[in-house]
């Protein structure tokens, strides 16, 4: 073969295959077996190794992965990738059709509706049709560069089936774990011993993340399109027609979309969309509404996180039934009894579930559960699974009333009612040490790197802790009897114990784990008493004078401190040196001086960076919204408290915006 038959035929070959790619990874339609497209595939593959010199970036042979990386590098997106405001009911949706109507002095705008793919957001990027990079989210304004990994995703075409391709094209959507995929990777996981992905949206973005472009090869990821970044050498007016292109250009794109004319047609849409979710190859957890007419969306324009011509419409979380086998019980860290579902594994929200909360004995007789009833499980705030109903159709007689237990389950104390909880009185039962432990040593609290669950059982079952203090008595020789335990984890773990004794005693406060008593609330009493001495010894009246402590936080905190049990941990901390002293009293002087802030939803920082920047401008930050919170921060996928705020009329801001103010 001469080399200008070689060129002719590396063309062909690669056409075809780029085109069965399309029929049978975009649109399901294979016209070929897998037998004849293996054929042309090795016959590109041989050619390639006859004629090295063809080979391109967009060939179909380079999809295997290249050598592992040091580091993503960051990119800065040409367009900003903006996040969706969120609603949850019907009402809202219509507010926001109202909004843009009265914005552009119209009676009603034609929309579009879409799936809202629980995916990892991406944008791809083509220049004179061939794929040369993409890029996570990140902030919206610089992400990560995944083009190695992104590159392996069978469904996106390397070049785009266009005789004339824009010059420049950004197109961007959502990467994902296809639903049968994932379940086939799991099954194979337990059977290889490996623990299962927790679900199909962790497993993707887990997967995009990895350095290593040949794992990302082995796993089944897809990848679907419905949004624009960059475009040049290409005129698009409306989304319809942008998603008509995407097909034309061999770019996967939603199964289906719904074009609404009226209000009537927007609310079957979104309601017909819910009907068909779950015969979708990808996870959904709402609808997207947009306007149609990107004339009209220049015209709207957007804030700082969001453009105001579209919206997410969520829908309420998903149910599963299954049958309730028995029930187990829990020790809390505060020695709250929780009874437990034990079910046959249901397929919920991506996971497979087996256990779900019962919350407490007071649910269970409202809701009538019994053992050996099918209950309907969804996932509270889309992750803790709990029972929330019965089929009471499908009892038999053979079911059994839930009898709360005498005993506690881990350490055989005596249960004790405490209003609708049941509660183990023992503060040295092993369940609620361990948890305690875990609690005491967190970031927000004394700060103990290395102290996490496993270890906390360790200490507590072989006996070296048997209270908090017990930490500050630990020595080499004690924890290197522990399992996994080397000299230099050991060195490390010494050392980060010693450091905490001098946290502030506002952070000790917290790590007590005084029920009803908070990170923020522990940081005001620290600084009204001064010290955690003068803080155990308040009485009634002194402990309600501190602002937002109640009578119920006031007779919590008046307890704990007259339990003898909890002076000696108190003394003990005090001879080992743990620091009592508020080191800091005053609150600081800032734009948030006197004001109350909740934030909800996911930002691009941890959430106690930003309350340790609102908290340095004077600001106090509180878990849940009332009458007297003066700001509701607001990141991505908000939950209820949006909702609270909304009702409430508390004003709302977006992290860019807090920024602002506080720069």
């Amino acid at each position: 073969m001469t080399r200008e038959q070689a060129v002719q035929r590396h063309r062909e070959l690669a056409e075809q295959i780029r085109r069965h790619d399309y029929l049978y990874y975009v649109l399901g339609q294979p016209e070929i077996s897998d037998e004849a497209y293996d054929a042309l595939y090795h016959e590109l593959v041989e050619l390639e190794k006859k004629f090295p010199e063809l080979i391109t970036p967009d060939s179909p042979t380079q999809r295997v992965g290249g050598q592992p990386l040091e580091e993503f590098r960051h990119v800065e997106h040409a367009v900003p990738m903006l996040s969706l405001d969120n609603t949850y009911s019907e009402s809202e949706l219509l507010e926001f059709v109202e909004r843009v109507t009265r914005a552009l002095r119209c009676p009603f705008v034609p929309m579009v509706v879409e799936p809202k793919i629980d995916g990892v957001s991406i944008s791809c990027r083509y220049e004179k049709g061939v794929f040369v990079q993409a890029a996570t989210r990140g902030d919206g304004r610089v992400g990560d560069d995944v083009t190695q990994n992104v590159r392996t995703i069978r469904s996106l075409p390397l070049r785009l089936l266009l005789a004339s391709p824009p010059e420049v094209l950004e197109v961007r959507g959502e990467v994902y774990f296809p639903l049968e995929a994932f379940r086939k990777v799991n099954e194979e996981r337990i059977r290889a011993g490996e623990p299962p992905f927790a679900n199909p949206r962790n497993a993707a973005a887990g997967t995009l993340k990895q350095l290593d472009p040949r794992i990302v090869a082995s796993r089944p990821l897809a990848i679907v399109f419905y949004a624009a970044g960059q475009i040049r050498g290409l005129s698009i007016r409306t989304q319809r027609q942008w998603l008509e292109f995407l097909g034309k250009a061999g770019l996967p794109r939603p199964e289906r979309f719904w074009f609404c004319q009226n209000k009537e047609e927007l609310l079957l849409a979104v309601r017909e969309l819910d009907q068909l979710r779950p015969a979708l190859p990808y996870e959904t957890d709402g609808a997207v509404i947009k306007v149609d007419d990107w004339t009209l969306r220049e015209r709207l324009g957007q804030t700082a996180k969001a453009p105001r011509w579209a919206i997410a419409y969520k829908y309420g979380s998903a149910k599963a039934r299954t049958r309730l086998r028995s029930v187990t019980f829990q020790v809390g860290r505060t020695g709250t009894i929780t009874p437990v579902a034990e079910m046959d594994p249901v397929f919920l929200g991506g996971t497979i579930v087996s256990r779900a909360t019962l919350h407490n004995f007071d649910e269970i007789r409202r809701k009538g559960i019994r053992i050996g009833d099918y209950v309907f499980v969804q996932k509270a705030g889309e992750v803790i699974p709990e029972v929330v109903g019965v089929d009471v159709a499908a009892r038999n007689g053979t079911e059994k009333e839930i009898v709360p237990p005498e005993q506690c389950p881990v350490c055989g104390e005596k249960l004790q009612w405490e209003g609708i909880f049941l509660r183990c009185p023992n503060l040295n039962c092993p369940a609620q040490l361990k948890r305690l432990l875990m609690h005491f040593a967190q970031r927000r609290a004394m700060d103990i790197e290395g102290l996490g669950e496993k270890l906390a059982d360790q200490l507590v079952d072989t006996g070296l802790v048997q209270d908090v203090a017990d930490l500050y008595t630990l020595q080499m020789r004690d924890l290197l009897r522990l399992e996994r335990m080397g000299e230099k984890s050991a060195r490390n773990l010494l050392e980060a114990i010693a450091k905490s004794k001098k946290q502030d005693a506002a952070r000790l406060i917290f790590a007590l784990g005084i029920p009803h008593v908070g990170e923020t609330l522990a940081q005001e009493l620290c600084r009204h008493f001064g010290n955690l001495n003068r803080l155990a010894q308040a009485s009634l009246e002194e402990l309600q004078a501190v602002p937002n402590v109640g009578e119920i936080v006031a007779h919590s905190l008046y307890r704990y401190f007259r339990d003898p049990k909890n002076r000696r941990r108190l003394e003990r901390l005090k001879e080992y040196g743990v620091n009592f002293q508020c080191l800091e009293r005053r609150l600081p002087v800032g734009p948030l001086s006197g004001k109350t802030v909740v934030i909800t939803g996911t930002l691009s920082e941890p959430r106690e960076e930003i309350a340790r920047k609102i908290e340095a401008a004077g600001g106090r930050v509180a878990s849940t919204v009332s009458r007297r919170t003066d700001w509701l921060i607001v990141g991505e996928n908000p939950g209820s408290k949006l909702q609270e705020a909304r009702r409430l009329g508390i004003p709302v801001m977006t992290e860019q915006e807090l920024r602002r103010m506080l720069s």
